[in-house]
């Protein structure tokens, strides 16, 4: 049985590596026939900016995943790629956690529209996790956006930092990410901490994220 890495970093999708809000908009904005900017991208949990009626919300969100392949093409949050990549390459475990299995009957798209999308996008990482109860996944430290996921897992005594949205900005507490050069330099801090260093570049290996298209060419 091989050890157990080092540090792992739990990395949550929607609106910390993916743009959700931003694909979510394009699509319903298309669906209902009507400019995508009437959408504030400063939206709350729920969406109730955008003026849904009960239970609209879901319906429109499976047409989106299921006819509109939402999970394979949203775009990528700026720096997310790389600073993966330099963590990885540091040694950091990247363990992707996400809860996409909420659309009845619409798993096996949900999970290939994941994976594809990682690969697309040159995402790296070690495990992928789908489920809804993350304080399960026994990361050393988790990323996220969710109020009700990132107090859960506080309450069980890990570390989280929170990936700023307008809908977290008043959920206090401590880590907190702007950006993803804000993450990079929390989880260096973090992993410091943990392991008592951080080497920034194994040797062998090509820096970025673009390196698996070099080395094809």
């Amino acid at each position: 049985m091989s050890a157990r890495p080092d540090f792992i970093l739990g990395v949550d999708l929607d609106g910390v590596v993916a743009n959700h809000t931003w694909r979510f908009r394009e699509i319903y904005a298309g669906l209902k026939g009507i400019d995508p900017q009437t959408l504030p991208l400063e939206r709350s949990w729920d969406f109730h900016e955008w003026g849904f009626e009960a239970d609209e919300y879901a319906v429109y969100h499976r047409i989106a995943v299921m006819e509109h392949d939402m999970f394979r093409t949203m775009p990528v949050m700026d720096g997310a790629a790389d600073v993966l990549w330099r963590l990885s390459d540091a040694g950091v475990w990247i363990r992707i956690i996400t809860h996409r299995l909420y659309v009845h009957w619409g798993h096996e798209k949900a999970i290939a529209d994941t994976a594809a999308w990682l690969d697309i996008n040159k995402i790296p990482y070690r495990d992928l996790c789908f489920l809804g109860a993350k304080p399960q996944v026994e990361a050393d430290a988790y990323i996220d956006d969710a109020p009700h996921n990132i107090e859960q897992l506080r309450a069980a005594g890990n570390t989280v930092i929170t990936f700023e949205q307008p809908y977290n900005r008043g959920l206090e507490g401590e880590p907190r990410a702007q950006t993803w050069a804000d993450v990079e330099e929390i989880v260096m801090g973090l992993v410091t901490e943990h392991t008592g260093r951080f080497e920034t570049q194994l040797p062998g290996f090509d820096a970025g994220s673009d390196r698996i298209d070099k080395r094809r060419g």
